[in-house]
Order: C-alpha cells, then sequence, then structure tokens
C-alpha cells in the first residue's frame, strides 16, 4: 500500500501528517510507526498525526508518539494538523477539532495557527520532588498531556536529558509519567524553555502543550502576565494568552507556526 503524507513542522518541532479520512491508514501496526518516526531509517519526525472524520467536529486528530504509542494531543501539532486539514478542504479557516483531550478550535491566520485549547486540570503548585541531586520545586498541569514545570536561574545549564528523564519517570507522576519544562523568566511577559518530551524520550525544539503548561503555570505562580511570549530550543518565538477567573486560566490559546517541509509516499507492505 502506498500511503501519501506530508512533513510538517512547528516550531521545530516535526511530524509526519496523512490523510485517513478513508481509514485505511494502518495505526493498528506501532512497530511500523515508530520505524517510520526513526531518524536515518525512516523519514523521522516526533510524531505521526492522522487526519480522520468526526460525529462532533470538523475531524479528529490522531497523534502517536515516535515509539508508536497514542497520546491524547499535541499543540505544535495540532497548529500543523490544522493548516494541513484546510488546506486539503476537509476543514474551513475557523475548525473545531476532535482530540483525545477534549475539542480544540484552530483559526488559520496565513502560515500562523492560533488554538484555543482545552481546560487545563490536574493543577499542582508548589510541589517538592526528592532526586538524587536533592529536592527539586515544580508546578503541574494537564494542559492537553501532563506537564511538570521547574523553574531555573541558569536554562543553559541545565541536563535537560539526564533532569528530565529523572523527572518524567519519577514515582509522583506514575504511571503515566509526565513531560518536563524548565523555564526561566525573561521580564513579566516573557519566558525561555527547554523541554523533554515524553514518548520522544529526549529534549525538543519545541512543545505547545508544554509552552502553554508552562505559560499558565508561571501565570498562577505571579511570575508572568498574559499574553506571554515563549522562546524555545529551536530560536522560535510563539504566544500563550489567556484570561484569569480569580486563580484560573481559561481562554487559554497559543499562537504559532505551521510550516510544510516536503510531501512524499509511505509504503506499507501488502
Amino acid at each position: 500500500m502506498e500511503i501519501p503524507f506530508w512533513k510538517m513542522h512547528g516550531a521545530g518541532n516535526d511530524f509526519v501528517l496523512v490523510d485517513d479520512r478513508q481509514a485505511e491508514f494502518p495505526a493498528h501496526d506501532r512497530e511500523w510507526l515508530a520505524g517510520v518516526a526513526r531518524r536515518r531509517t525512516g523519514v523521522g519526525c516526533e510524531g505521526i498525526i492522522m487526519i480522520q472524520p468526526s460525529r462532533t467536529s470538523d475531524f479528529r486528530m490522531r497523534f502517536f508518539n515516535p515509539d508508536g504509542g497514542e497520546v491524547e494531543m499535541c499543540g505544535n501539532g495540532a497548529r500543523c494538523v490544522a493548516r494541513l486539514a484546510h488546506e486539503i478542504g476537509a476543514a474551513p479557516a475557523r475548525m473545531t477539532i476532535e482530540t483525545g483531550a477534549g475539542q480544540l478550535t484552530a483559526e488559520i491566520t496565513g502560515e500562523r495557527v492560533r488554538l484555543t485549547m482545552t481546560p487545563p486540570k490536574d493543577w499542582r503548585l508548589n510541589r517538592m520532588l526528592t532526586l538524587p541531586e536533592g529536592p527539586l520545586a515544580y508546578g503541574f498541569v494537564n494542559s492537553g498531556v501532563p506537564h511538570a514545570v521547574v523553574r531555573v536561574e541558569n536554562l543553559d545549564a541545565v541536563n535537560v536529558a539526564a533532569v528530565g528523564a529523572a523527572i518524567r519517570r519519577h514515582a509522583d507522576f506514575a504511571p503515566d509519567g509526565t513531560n518536563v519544562n524548565f523555564i526561566a523568566v525573561v521580564d513579566s511577559h516573557t519566558l525561555r524553555i527547554r523541554t523533554y518530551e515524553r514518548g520522544v524520550e529526549a529534549e525538543t525544539l519545541a512543545c505547545g502543550t508544554g509552552m502553554v503548561a508552562a505559560a499558565i503555570v508561571a501565570g498562577r505562580m505571579g511570575l508572568v502576565h498574559s499574553p506571554v511570549t515563549l522562546k524555545c530550543a529551536s530560536g522560535d518565538r510563539l504566544e500563550v494568552a489567556y484570561s484569569l477567573r480569580g486563580e484560573t486560566p481559561e481562554q487559554v490559546t497559543l499562537l504559532g507556526p505551521a510550516e510544510h517541509v516536503f510531501h512524499g509516499v509511505l509504503s506499507y507492505p501488502d
């Protein structure tokens, strides 16, 4: 079987996207999915995204990590799939997207896409973790998927691979684990961020739900105020905006790029 695909990225977070409105994509074959995502021997990506029919929204987005495991959603991926869905006629310029985390809305503005995120949940603020290196303060929120947020003074000096992996697998986040975001405050409307992504099991150049988590956790801690510009490892700048009802962020949006890289064909063995 030959399967057309698009390679896209959002702020350096790269994806393979397929139009699966005919429900023919072999999503059941997790080993094959992991092979597609593998760099050097596959296409290489940090997620595989499917556009499928939906009874509740303009389309359904399904997202698979490079290890072949399915997760609820991805912010940078959602921007890319929104742009592609509009370009192939699967959705209007202002659309609704069904995800495992709930319904998103997206609006196309040229090569940038604004997402209205699902309501954040499962808050934990001012918590402490015990690591071999010592105690570590963190905040936590599910911004579509789970994210720990750790404030640091010297972001460049953080060993994201080692410390991120230790937090990701810590018993406090069992059994599913968590993504981990390290942030440094630049000013009252700006953060720098580096992210260790669950499922990728490495630092990524950008993580949309991570930037949302970082902005709203930092907002609740009084470190920043909406709108918040986040500079990620790729050098791109994305914007998270929200309104506060009491201490709870509402109407959370993520604005950032969604760019094409190339178009190709996957071969799936008969």
